[in-house]
This record gives C-alpha cells, structure tokens and sequence, in this order.
C-alpha cells in the first residue's frame, strides 16, 4: 500500500475514534437498529424500482463465493508432513507464506467486482436522484472510470475486514486479555466508520486519498445518521455472523465423519473448509443480497443529503483510466489461474512442502494463513 495511502487511512481512523459521539456509540444500540432501517422504505423502493440492483448484489455473492473456493485449493495442496509439522514448530513455514500471498490475491480477486458492483448500487441511486434512467449499462459507464480507486479500496479494506474475522475466531494459545481483544474491535470499528464517506467519495470522482480526506468531513456533518446506519448494520451482521457460526458448528457435528474419515491432515483440512463454505456462503448471501443493498443505499443517500446541504454538485467527472485496472484484474485472474494449473511445474507445491523457517510463530492447522495469536 502507498505509504502517503496509510498513513492517510491510520489519521482519519483514530480522528473518528476520538470523537466523543463515536465513544458513546454502545450506550446507543436500540436507536442504532432503528436507525438502520430508518432509510428502509426508500431503499426497499429503489430495489425493486431499479431491480438491476438486484443483478449486482448476485454478481458480488458469485464473486465472494468464487474467492473463497479458489482460496481453499491451496490448502489442499500443502503435504501432510506441513501440517504435522505446524502442530509443533515455533518457526514460520515457508507455506504460511505461500498462503499468504494466494490469500491476499484472492481478496484481490474479488475486491474488483465487489468495488465495481457497489459503485454500480451508488450509481442506481444517483441517477435516481437526477431523474436519470438508471441502467445496467448507464452504471457501469458511470462506474468503469473510477475502477483503479474502488479496486485499490475494497482491496484495502477486504484484508482488513478479513483478519478481523480470523481474529474472532477461536484459536489456540491467544495470549490476548478481554481488553486488547476489545481495543482491537473499536479500532475496526473506527475503521469502518471512518471509511463510510470514501465510496461515495469515490463516485464523486475522488482518488482513494481525497476521498479518505474528505470522508470525516461527511461523517462529520452526518454524524447521528452515520453511527445509527453503521452500528445498526454492525448489530445484524453479527447476528448473523453468529448464526453462521453455530450452523457451522452443527453442520460440523453432523458430518463430521467426512472430516475425520482418515483421510491424512492435508484431506481433513481442506475437506473442512470445503464444506464450512455452506454455511458461510449462507451468512454472506443473506447479507449481500438483503443487508449490504440497504446499507449502501442508505449510505448514498445520506451522502446525497450532505452534498445537497454544502450545494456539491453530485457525479463529478472523471478522467477515465478504467480499461487498465480491467486489464490488470484480467492479468491477475490470469496469474491466479496459471498457478492453480501448472503449480508442479512452477514449484509451488515443492514450496509449499519446504520445513519451518526460525521467522516467527506458526499457525495452527486451522490458521492456515498468518494472524496466529
């Protein structure tokens, strides 16, 4: 990442953590799930109004679901002695930093349709606004020019939101006490509400930079109807976060015979994972096809209203440079497809079978990629 980039992101997100509303935002939960749905009317009509919004929440699901499936092949490829040897080496192996980087290509992967399809929603909502039609094509033809700026962003933050994931995650030997584990929620949160004003920003035709700038002046101005939208949509996604995990828990318990048939640590694992994609994918459907639309629409709407009260115009142009961030997901797609073909002939599954190195802690077999705690 561009240095300038997160020294940018670090400032804007401890500026919002330091805001006292932002401090009181636990004392605020009934109102923040109203306040979620307080939106919901308009956005439920725009939905059904302008049901392209419906094709671009479907092409991000795929897009998630392509990503991960991608993501666990890898770990079929790693041999059993690795994983023996992970369960007892204090070294880093050389296939935690293969799988290192195979999962920071995929979040790659699937960062660039999921930042194209959200401009496209922010998009529907605009030319809504302007009395415009609102098209498959008028979307994208507003959205491409600002590829490189989504991409870059939803990269950004899919890592982010990805190893906050994995930090909730049960694991072994987490040395954390309750209020590290807490200090390191409310900076992802603070990160989240930070970021709010960044892909509206972009849809103006801000760069990631001028829209990190310009986003604590929006949230700032908004800042009762921003933390109500975020903490609201926090609230439901852990609900269903939650379940997820108990459904995958049950769904393990049913089945478990298929992960522990003998197979060898290599099968077992990636059988694992396989499988707990099921109910994953249910958590992230729910979310991307009802919850995330809501919420971005909410958002752009509240975005529309801070424009109008400082008289911005909305859709600023922008000098287009859409074909090379197309031509360089293309290349990573190809990248990524290379190595998933001709992984003997690259070496890679003889990296992937190198002993520990004395770098650092190793992952458990569960934590197949860094975050080891």
């Amino acid at each position: 990442m561009d240095q300038s980039l997160h020294q940018e992101i670090e400032r804007v997100r401890d500026e919002i953590g330091a805001i006292p509303e932002f401090k009181r935002l636990k004392e605020q939960k009934k109102a923040s799930v109203s306040g979620f749905f307080s939106r919901i009317g308009y956005a439920i009509k725009l939905i059904f109004l302008e049901k392209e919004i419906i094709v671009f929440s479907l092409l991000q699901l795929a897009a998630v679901g392509l990503a991960y499936y991608l993501w666990v092949q890898m770990l079929g490829w790693v041999p059993d002695s690795v994983w023996e040897s992970a369960r007892s080496s204090k070294g880093t192996s050389t296939a935690d930093i293969v799988l290192f980087i195979w999962s920071f290509a995929c979040i790659g992967l699937a960062a660039y349709p999921l930042g194209i399809f959200s401009g496209c929603i922010g998009a529907a909502h605009f030319l809504h606004k302007n009395d415009q039609e609102s098209t498959f094509a008028a979307c994208l033809k507003i959205v491409v020019p600002k590829s490189w700026s989504l991409w870059l962003f939803h990269w950004i933050d899919g890592g982010i939101t990805v190893n906050q994931i994995l930090s909730r995650l049960p694991k072994k030997n987490d040395r954390r006490t309750p209020s590290e584990r807490a200090a390191q929620e409310l900076l992802y949160y603070a990160w989240k509400i930070a970021t709010m004003g960044i892909l509206p920003g972009i849809m103006m035709g801000q760069s990631v930079i001028q829209a990190t700038k310009n986003s604590v002046s929006m949230i700032k101005a908004k800042m009762a109807d921003v933390l109500r939208l975020r903490a609201g949509y926090s609230v439901f996604c852990w609900i269903i976060g939650v379940g997820a995990y108990v459904g995958a828990v049950v769904f393990y318990a049913s089945f478990e015979s298929v992960f522990t048939k003998g197979m060898g640590p290599a099968k077992e694992i990636y059988s694992f994972y396989l499988w707990m994609g099921v109910p994953i994918l249910i958590a992230v459907a729910i979310i991307q096809t009802f919850l995330r639309p809501i919420y971005l629409i909410s958002l752009f709407d509240i975005y529309s209203d801070y424009l109008k009260e400082t008289n911005q115009p909305i859709l600023a142009p922008t000098v287009s440079r859409g074909m090379s961030a197309f031509v360089s997901f293309i290349m990573l797609c190809l990248i990524l497809l290379i190595v998933f073909l001709y992984r003997q002939e690259l070496g890679i599954t003889k990296w992937l079978s190198l002993p520990a190195l004395a770098l650092g802690p190793s992952c458990p077999p569960t934590r197949p990629f860094g975050n080891c705690g």
